[in-house]
């Protein structure tokens, strides 16, 4: 495949950024790749590995030449970077990024950017409970979402050959304003990632339950909490506080709904809760048809 672009520059070398320039690599997708990152041990790790083409100690010096740029950095970082690395942009360029909040990533990055380059926010619908430079794999978008949420006056050849470039790393490309998107995530992945760390929360408060039963016993459902609440405490809580009304609205919705199921647990009323059971596991099914995931006994898991 004949790459789409000539210098990629990574800012931040965590899970997403290892694996597209694992997927870029694979594919031919790039001619050159640099990245960096704040941390020392990262971009040692990063240079061990040869990661991208070349490790650089500072974001400004990462993004020289290159004609596309992405942000993998937590929310809360976005603005400092922008700031750092806008001087250095080449005329043309395109800036994207990986944040799961839309809104708030334009907020802090569209004010710092020239004219001369073109800012097309994305979000690749994918990850694991790891992190860091050696978690990446070039499969990690394959069968998955990548939402991009462009501006109005956006340029259509810039957004083409970045859509491209998903498409050739394995993923499926959605266009949505960043508001919607804001929503859409808040009710799909974090309000689920708020519930997971409050119930890993609750079991460490039950003290009548052991620290050893709750490890014994974790595969009663327990177990699946625990992966989504070992995800990167910075990242979520940027997640959060960036996205406040969307995931406020959402949990407002949630508790209603606790409540009712409350209400039929102690009433004993069991058909509200055949019914409302029913309902969910026929959108659990339709996950599955989507092809985002699978319907394999115990979620595919391999046996030991």
């Amino acid at each position: 495949m004949t790459p789409l672009y000539s210098r990629v520059a990574f800012i931040g070398l965590g899970l997403i950024a290892s694996s597209m320039a694992h997927a870029m690599r694979r594919a031919g997708l790039a001619s050159a790749m640099t990245g960096t990152a704040r941390s020392a041990e990262t971009r040692i790790i990063a240079r061990e590995m040869g990661l991208v083409d070349e490790v650089c100690d500072t974001a400004a010096d990462a993004v020289e030449g290159a004609d596309l740029v992405v942000l993998c950095v937590p929310v809360g970082a976005m603005d400092e970077i922008a700031r750092e690395i806008a001087p250095h942009l080449a005329e043309g360029a395109t800036v994207t990024d990986v944040g799961s909040v839309k809104q708030a990533v334009i907020d802090a990055v569209a004010p710092h950017l020239p004219d001369h380059v073109h800012f097309i926010p994305g979000h690749p619908l994918a990850g694991t409970e790891h992190s860091g430079p050696r978690s990446g794999f070039a499969e990690l978008f394959q069968n998955r979402w990548c939402i991009l949420t462009p501006s109005e006056g956006h340029d259509p050849a810039a957004l083409d050959r970045l859509s491209r470039l998903w498409k050739g790393m394995g993923a499926s490309v959605d266009l949505m304003d960043a508001p919607h998107h804001d929503l859409v995530l808040a009710v799909t992945s974090h309000t689920p990632h708020l519930i997971a760390y409050t119930m890993v929360g609750v079991a460490d408060d039950l003290r009548r339950v052991t620290d050893s039963e709750v490890i014994k016993y974790s595969a009663a459902g327990f177990r699946d909490f625990t992966r989504i609440a070992a995800s990167d405490p910075t990242m979520w809580r940027d997640v959060f506080l960036t996205n406040k009304e969307a995931t406020l609205e959402i949990l407002g919705r949630f508790t209603e709904e606790l409540f009712a199921l409350q209400r039929a647990i102690r009433r004993g009323d069991g058909a509200h809760l055949h019914d409302y059971f029913t309902r969910t596991r026929a959108i659990r099914r339709g996950i599955i048809e989507a092809g985002q995931d699978t319907d394999a006994p115990d979620f595919g898991r391999i046996k030991s």
